[in-house]
This record gives structure tokens, C-alpha cells and sequence, in this order.
């Protein structure tokens, strides 16, 4: 806001508020307008602040922030079992838990094992990469 009036009277264009009587083109009209600036930075700084401590408050008090998990531990662990079978593609998991490819990847990413999580997302484009293959070849029948 400082900025602002500022370019306005470096260009000779002065403020002139109507409704709160405050003109600065005077000596006092900028004292004021610089002491609300100054106040409105204050009460912006004091409500970041208690925001903060809100924040830092519900996470001693056990509370995580944000959007929860479309995934549960169970569900993820039914999702690692049904992978381990080299037949079942990454899609067939998805559709029988209701999320989608990528809910799966950020959980095991989530759970600390964003290598399997590769390996997985490697394994599925090799799965995608035969069947493509496979869909493309003439029957030799």
C-alpha cells in the first residue's frame, strides 16, 4: 500500500480519502496514512503468529492437518498382497480398493517405500508394455 502511494506521488498524483478524511498531500495526512500502514502490518503479523501457535497446539495435541488418506494401513497391505502376484496389474488393484493407480503409489510413497513404489510403477509399464505387444501380434493359429 506504502508502495503504491508512494508511486502515485513520485508521478504528482496525491491520495485523497473521502470517507476517512485523509489527504496526502500534507505533512499530517502522510504521518496518518503511514501509521494505519503500519498498524495493518501489525495486526497481519499478530494473526500469522496465532496461527501458528494453533498449528503447533493441534500437532502436540496429536492432530495432523490436511486432507486424510484415501488409503488405509489395511488396505494397502491387501494392495502389497495382490501385487506380489506378478498377474495382477496395478489398474485390477486400484478398481477392486475404489481409488485410482496414483492413491496407490503415494501410499506406499507415504509409507516409506518409495523404491517399491518404483519398482511397482516399473512393473506395471513392463505388464503394459507385453500386453501392447501381445495385443498387436497376429494370432499364429
Amino acid at each position: 500500500m506504502i508502495k503504491v502511494v508512494q508511486d502515485l506521488e513520485d508521478r504528482g498524483i496525491h491520495l485523497n480519502s473521502l470517507r476517512d478524511q485523509l489527504d496526502t498531500s500534507s505533512a499530517g495526512g502522510k504521518a496518518l496514512f503511514h501509521m494505519m500502514a503500519v498498524f495493518a502490518q501489525f495486526e497481519r503479523d499478530i494473526i500469522s503468529e496465532r496461527t501458528k501457535a494453533g498449528l503447533k497446539a493441534a500437532r502436540a495435541r496429536g492432530h495432523r492437518g490436511g486432507r486424510k488418506p484415501k488409503i488405509n494401513k489395511q488396505q494397502l497391505k491387501a494392495a502389497k498382497a495382490m501385487l506380489a502376484d506378478p498377474t495382477v496389474t496395478m489398474q485390477e488393484v486400484a478398481d477392486t480398493l475404489h481409488v485410482s493407480r496414483a492413491t496407490i503409489y503415494r501410499a506406499l510413497k507415504r509409507e516409506g517405500d518409495p523404491a517399491r513404489a518404483k519398482e511397482l510403477k516399473k512393473v506395471v509399464e513392463q505388464r503394459i508394455e507385453r500386453v501392447g505387444v501381445a495385443a498387436h501380434k497376429p494370432d499364429e493359429n
